[in-house]
């Protein structure tokens, strides 16, 4: 495989979390105007969303049967038919049930991209360079986490309709047809058999990485979905300052994680992770009691730099818990992350109807405490099996 050719798959795989990324956090920044639009509560609302995680999910659990059947070319190029189907389906339907449908639509697609390009990293590097890539192509997630709150606010502040935000996210996967089209793929049937041939010896670590990553996940979304709502019900902030304060947090998220890129090389993963979890659990216990508008905007551009790097650490834990990791155990800490998405707007929305927005805040941060005492117990786990096998 050329040098170029390998660049062109990176990129892939970067804009393939880029897509994934805004369609995930645009969420809470224009929920309260699709439910105006249908008529909705946002608890309501809120739900339906949970047709695009659940597309997310699905998807993933296809993606091993997909990568033996379907070329990665073949699915990616397919992927885009799909999405202009979807964003045509929103901006001329007025049915809720016409849009949970493309919202699924949506979801499926984003997974499977988000899934091959996890894949074509740990395909195309190895050792630190994988954990490496791995948080730059997770930083593209974060990049539109931080873009595409500011074009949403920007249409809204201006009375454009909210489904533009949606035909502008669509733009990302143009690029990644673009670039579909122009390089080549490798050919991963071979590949995929001799991984199934080779044993993995799973153990308690890949489980605890596992709900690891769901935790964190659901923990990460449910915060940052009602932070919008917090700020503007709780702390009557308007609509312009809480689109900057989940832009901040993606903005500082996407820094980090180019920082933490370079960093990760010269520390141990174990001790990183535990820090991590550590303070950005202290950092959001800050955030739900505060009120301050400055002092919000710094934890959290704070919460988004030391969050950042946590669920590739857990992704990279995960890949080097076995000599030659296969496509089904990245899967499987995708799988979870997924979950984890999945379950944001079903876990949060009852919270958020009988108990309010602090009270669904305070949940979010006892998930992120729980993931901060599982990555002590790995650590624990990592060095007794050092010392005694």
């Amino acid at each position: 495989m050329t040098n170029i050719n390998k660049i062109g798959l990176t990129w892939i795989s970067f804009f393939s979390y880029a897509f994934t990324g805004g369609l995930v956090v645009v969420t809470g920044i224009i929920m309260g105007n699709i439910a105006d639009y249908f008529h909705l509560s946002v608890s309501k609302m809120s739900n339906i969303f949970t047709f695009l995680n659940a597309g997310i999910l699905i998807a993933i659990l296809l993606n091993s049967w997909l990568i033996e059947t379907i070329s990665l070319k073949k699915q990616l190029i397919f992927g885009f038919f799909l999405t202009v189907i979807a964003i045509v389906g929103i901006v001329y339907s007025h049915s809720v049930f016409i849009f949970s449908i493309n919202m699924f639509i949506l979801g499926l697609v984003s997974g499977i991209t988000m899934s091959i390009g996890t894949f074509l990293i740990t395909y195309l590097y190895s050792g630190s360079k994988r954990g490496s890539k791995l948080l730059l192509t997770d930083s593209f997630f974060s990049m539109s986490g931080m873009i595409f709150p500011i074009v949403s606010a920007y249409f809204l502040e201006k009375k454009i309709i909210w489904y533009w935000t949606y035909i502008s996210i669509g733009g990302i996967y143009l690029l990644i047809l673009i670039l579909s089209i122009i390089f080549h793929f490798p050919k991963l049937k071979n590949n995929t058999h001799q991984h199934e041939k080779v044993k993995e010896n799973w153990n308690l670590n890949i489980i605890l990485l596992s709900i690891s990553a769901l935790l964190y996940i659901l923990g990460q979304l449910g915060f940052i979905s009602w932070v919008p709502q917090y700020a503007t019900e709780i702390i009557n902030i308007d609509i312009k300052k809480t689109g900057n304060l989940v832009s901040s947090f993606w903005m500082s998220y996407m820094i980090g994680m180019w920082f933490f890129s370079f960093i990760i090389k010269f520390f141990s993963l174990h001790r990183i992770f535990i820090f991590l979890t550590g303070i950005s659990s202290i950092l959001m216990y800050f955030f739900i009691h505060i009120q301050n508008y400055i002092f919000l905007q710094c934890i959290i551009v704070s919460l988004g730099f030391f969050s950042s790097a946590i669920y590739t650490i857990i992704i990279t834990l995960a890949s080097l818990q076995t000599k030659n990791p296969s496509p089904k155990l990245i899967n499987l800490i995708l799988l979870f992350g997924t979950i984890g998405t999945l379950l944001t707007f079903i876990v949060t929305s009852p919270i958020v109807e009988k108990k309010g927005l602090y009270t669904t805040l305070f949940s979010a941060n006892i998930f992120y405490g729980v993931v901060f005492l599982l990555s002590i117990l790995i650590y624990i786990n990592t060095k007794y099996r050092k010392n005694f096998i």
